[in-house]
This record gives C-alpha cells, structure tokens and sequence, in this order.
C-alpha cells in the first residue's frame, strides 16, 4: 500500500511535469543538496544500484533531476530474471536498458536546454527507473552548490544555483536530504546552511554523511549521528560511496555495496550501531519518510486540486473560447460586453459593484470626496477680504461716490467689491468639473483593465478613445452651466436675502465695535459729543469755502509730506486715498467688510450645493444614461468587427496555459480519486 501511494505522487508529479514550475500543488518530495565535492551523485548511484549519472569536473547537474524508483517485483523464473529499465517523460514509451544510454540522454537533454557551457536550467528532466532492487522512492537531484565560477561558468552562477535551490527546498511539503563529506567541519556544510535559512527547526530536514571511510584515524561521527553537534528531527545516515580511483578502475556498485557493509560493521565505532548506517538503511528510512510524508500531506493536497482545478476552469470560461464566438457571431460578444461595461460602470458610480475596496476609496465615494471633501472645503476657506487691504476699500468709495462725497454707506463700493470676490469662486468650481472628469476616466480606466479587454487590446484602445470623446464633449455644457452659475451671482447682488444682514444692523455692530460706549443717532451714526457745532448756515458756509479745514471731506484725499496742495499746483498723475484715516472712513469701511462677509457666505453656501448638483446633472448622469449608446454607435459596426476582436499574443497563450493545467489537475483528481 506505501509503495502504491509513493507511486500515485510519482503519477501526479508526471501529469504536473507538462506545467514546468507554474505548479500550482506543493508534492512531498525529497530534495537533494550539497555542494559539488559532497558525493551526491555517488549517493545516487548507490541507491539506484546503477551507474547512471554525467561524470566529470565542475557542475555536472545542470538541470534539476526527478529521479523516481518504482520497485517490482523480482522474477522468480531464473532464466528469464527482471530486466532493470528506465523511462525518460520527454521519450514516452521508450525503455533503455543500458544504463549508460541514460547518462547519455541526461546530458543531451540537458545540452538541449542549458547548451555545451557550464550553464544550468531550472527546467527538470523526469526519468523512472524500474528495478527489484530499489525501494519506491522518489527524488529530486539539484545543481552542487558552489563558490567560484570556473572556465565557461557564468560569473553569478553561485546566485543560480542557490535561486534554484531555494525554489524547490522553500515549498513546505519538501523534505530536504543535505549531504556532506564527513572529513569536512559540519558548521561549514553548505547543505546545511541553506537547509536551516528555510527550516531552522530541522523538522524536515535530513543529513547524509559521506566518505565516512576518509576520516582521520581514530575520528568518527558518532557525535552528529546522536544529534549532539547539529541536531535534525529525521536524524542522519552515514554511508560510504566509492571513491574516483573505484570509479576510474569500474569498481562495481555491487562491491561497493559489500565494502560498505563490511566498513560498518567491523570498525570499532560503528560496529554496534551497523543495522543504522549504510546505503540499504537510508533508502529505508527515506522510503519511510515519505510515505508518512505523503499520508500527513494527502488532504491538503486533495483540496488544492480541486481548488486550482475550479479556478483555472473559471479563468478559462473567462478567457472564451474563439470557436463558440465565431459560431454564435462575433457581434453578440461585442453587444455583451458594451452591456456588461456600462452595467459596472452605473454600479461603481453607486457604490454597488462587487470590487469594493477596504484600502482606498473608489468610484461614487471618490466623486462624493471631491464634492463634500475638496470642493466644499475650498471654497469654504476662500476669504473675500483677502486680497483687499483698508486702504483698496477706501479708494473704491471715494471712486464710486463720483464727485459729489456720499452721506451714507457707499452701496456700489459694496458691489463692486463682492461681484469682484464672486468672481474667485469661478476658477475653483471649474477645476471641480475637471476632478470629476478625471474620476470618471479612472472609474472607466478600472472597468478597462478586466480580462475581457486584456484579451481584445484593440477593443480596449476603441473603448477608451469613445468615452474620452464622450466625457470631452460633456465637458462644455457642464463648464457652461458651471459658469453660468457663478454669473448669475455676479450680475445680481439679491440685499434682500433674509439671510444678508441688514445695513443698519452693520451699523450697529460696527459702532458698538469701535465705540462701545457712544450712543447711535437718529441717522445710523454715532451721536456728537465734540461741542456745540455752529449754526447751520455758517457750517455750511465755512464747510463750502474751507474745504481743506474739514478732515471729513477730501482733506485726507490727497498726501503731502510738506506742504498742502493749492490750485496753483498741478494734479498728480496717480491720487491714492491716503493719510489717516477718519472715524466715518474707520466706520464706513468696516461695515463693507462686514457686509461683504455676510453676503459672501451667503453666495459660498449656494455654490458648494448647486455647482455638485450642475456636474452630477450634465457631466455624471450624462455618462450613466448615454455612454452606452454612444458605444453602441461607435463600435457596433459589423464591418470593424474582425479587427477589433483581435486576441492578444497573451491571450492565446493564457488559454493554452489553462488547458495544460486543467489536464492536469483533472489527471491529479482521478489519481487522488483512487487513493
């Protein structure tokens, strides 16, 4: 039964074989590393019971080897005894006898990938060996690590290697058998080191100690082999291997089998401890390993078939099948699509479509940002008195009171000055327009990256050009009602608006701001508390022929630093209202600045509510109710049909890559069926 599920893995690693390292199911399987000098390939050779390994200086496995074992059962007729063979899965069918044609084969397949230089492919080549002799087992053979490239090496293929190594040993179900030289220190073992960077724990980890037989006279392992030096859960083997000078004089495996027997059970530190050590023992121990491997891994397995098998049929479904569009008509997949589309494109506007991220907001919400977020905020902090000093106030009044001196609060200097500020609102609800534009291009960009237009490119490039077009176009009656709205503000300041303060009310606030302690006069201003003014005809009469005596009048209107202008001196080119300014010009000026607050407010609230409900009505809705007639009209054309549904180069290789990893995940499912 263990022999018959090791034999089921070697079926499932065959049928994932096709899919090169895009297998989506961790297999148990015993990995073997260590570095060039370590003696893997004569460990090999050893369990196999066969010479069947490349020879020679600097790397000789240059591509991974997945060496399976099958056991069968030995012939009991003596005249015709078992024949061992091997298979190689790239030559199906073909069973070579002589042992030195697969050594030939793995270097040529090898050369096939990697070519006549030194170097190394992660592409594996699987080879099944039949024999009586062998316990069923299966192994993987990687590159010896090494440390200096040598002749026609790559510089880095130290980084090769060991990215290599890393792939295979990294995966959890892997059990890693690291050999090394036993007349080397162990701490420097470069198996081991890489072994314990993925399983510090040495839980999956089991150590190999070769030319036990070249250790100095009078040391031994005994200390490793008790897990006192580097302890590993699965222990460690000490075995002997022939030598180069035994391979050079065609010492036979057998012999060496025998030498290493006999090594074991007459040395002195070893004798007792014989039945533990040697070839037969590790493939035992690794034959044992495994299978328990393989029970403890089997469910897990099983649920990952079927889980990568649902979802490659699932992508495959995805992807379509050329065949079914050319019968059912290539226009009915262009009208599914435009439909599909605009159906996603109304669901992520309204916060329904199933891509709903929690990292980062998207669709409706990031248009509902921009309304509530940025441009309500903006136009919040926007301060109509920001750029208009005392002094700007003070020239605009005297401007808008022509050349007769106003007796009141100065109404057009308040519209002047408020119509200007509204129009600061402008620029900030047009850039608004264009935020929500480029929402609804990245909302249009998203629904574009799907597979459907993976698959047809030219489509995809047709489908962006016809909403760009489409939202350009809507971008001018939305500008147009934006702006519209702005200038209905400004071509009409509405005083009446129960929410603007009233002027007298500004006056009173004012004049308890500045004076608190004056009382008002029947006229809005603050009452006189200087002395008795003359009789009315001499103050008007002294007021007419002493202008420049009154500092109420246009006695501060002009500035000199030495003497008062007279009507003998020319008019300068530039007047300024300048000089100190009078109570009535304190007064007056800030009940503009407070009446343009108040009115401003009042025109900033009707802004950040009616500019949202103009983009949503001629730009958003726009989109949602005629994008896809607009798709419709320029892309359901029979005629362009043939080359807009052009599959990508990807495309066609993803669908061939789907139907290799269904095959053989479906092979994986009725193998795990049997079991």
């Amino acid at each position: 039964m263990d022999e018959e599920l090791i034999q089921k893995i070697n079926r499932l690693q065959n049928a994932f074989a096709t899919v090169g390292q895009n297998n989506p199911v961790d297999l148990p399987q015993i990995v073997v590393i260590g570095s060039q000098s370590s003696g893997k390939s004569s460990v090999l050779e050893n369990i196999v019971g066969r010479d069947f390994l490349p020879r020679g200086s600097g790397i000789v496995t240059r591509r991974p080897l997945v060496l399976q074992l099958i056991n069968i059962e030995k012939s009991k007729d003596e005249k015709e005894p078992n024949v061992d063979y091997g298979e190689f899965l790239h030559i199906p069918g073909k069973k070579f006898t002589d042992f030195s044609k697969i050594r030939d084969e793995i270097v040529r397949e090898t050369e096939l990938k990697t070519g006549k230089n030194a170097g190394i492919s992660s592409l594996p080549i699987n080879l099944t060996v039949y024999s009586s002799r062998v316990l069923t087992l299966t192994l993987v053979d990687l590159p010896g690590l090494t440390k200096v490239p040598v002749g026609d090496q790559p510089k880095d293929i130290e980084r090769q290697i060991r990215e290599m190594i890393l792939k295979y040993i990294t995966r959890p179900n892997a059990i890693i058998l690291a050999v090394t030289a036993a007349n080397t220190d162990l701490a420097n073992s470069d198996g081991l080191k890489l072994a314990r960077e993925v399983d510090p724990e040495g839980s999956r980890t089991i150590g190999v100690l070769t030319k036990v037989d070249l250790m100095d006279k009078g040391t031994d392992v005994i200390d490793i082999l008790a897990g006192r030096i580097i302890p590993l859960r699965l222990g460690y083997v000490a075995v002997v291997n022939r030598g180069q000078r035994d391979i050079e004089n065609n010492k036979s495996i057998d012999k060496a089998l025998d030498y290493e027997k006999q090594f074991f059970e007459t040395h002195p530190s070893y004798s007792n401890k014989a039945q533990f050590c040697g070839t037969p023992f590790l493939s035992r121990k690794l034959s044992y390993i495994l299978n328990h491997h393989i029970k403890a891994t089997l469910p897990e397995i099983r649920a990952k078939v079927t889980a990568s098998l649902a979802r490659y049929q699932a992508e495959l479904e995805q992807l379509g099948d050329p065949n079914d569009e050319k019968a059912g008509g290539m226009s009915n997949t262009v009208l599914s699509i435009i439909t599909e589309f605009c159906n996603e494109f109304c669901q992520v506007l309204d916060g329904q479509s199933n891509d709903v991220s929690a990292y980062e907001l998207s669709g409706g919400a990031r248009i509902s940002f921009v309304y509530h977020e940025l441009y309500s905020n903006g136009i919040k902090s926007i301060d109509p008195l920001e750029s208009i000093k005392d002094t700007d106030i003070r020239t605009i009044v005297y401007n808008s009171s022509g050349s007769t001196p106003s007796l009141f609060v100065a109404t057009n200097a308040f519209e002047v000055i408020v119509k200007k500020q509204i129009k600061r609102l402008e620029d900030p609800s047009l850039k608004c327009v264009s935020m929500i534009h480029d929402e609804l291009i990245r909302i249009s960009t998203f629904l574009l990256s799907k597979q459907s237009f993976k698959r047809f490119p030219q489509l995809k490039d047709a489908f962006y050009d016809v909403i760009t077009n489409f939202l350009k176009s809507n971008m001018v009656p939305t500008n147009k009602i934006v702006t519209d709205l702005i200038n209905m503000e400004h071509v009409y300041i509405n005083t009446a608006h129960p929410d603007f303060i009233s002027g007298q009310r500004a006056l009173n606030i004012v004049s308890e701001r500045l004076n608190p302690s004056k009382p008002i006069g029947p006229d809005g201003r603050p009452a006189l508390t200087r002395s008795p003014a003359p009789q009315p005809y001499d103050r008007a009469l002294d007021q007419e022929m002493n202008i420049n005596k009154d500092p109420t009048f246009f006695g501060s209107f002009f500035q000199s630093k030495t003497k008062r202008p007279t009507i003998m001196d020319p008019a300068p080119p530039i007047l300024k209202a300048s000089g100190t300014m009078t109570e009535r010009e304190t007064m007056e000026i800030e009940v503009i600045k407070l009446l343009i607050q108040s009115y401003y407010n009042i025109v900033k609230r009707t802004v950040i509510d009616m500019v949202p409900k103009a983009i949503m009505l001629k730009l958003v809705n726009s989109a949602r109710e005629g994008l896809q007639k607009e798709l419709l009209k320029e892309l359901y054309n029979p005629d362009a049909l043939d080359e807009l549904m052009k599959e990508s180069d990807a495309t066609v290789e993803r669908r061939a890559e789907c139907k290799r990893m269904i095959k053989a995940l479906k092979t994986a499912d009725q193998v795990l069926n049997t079991v």
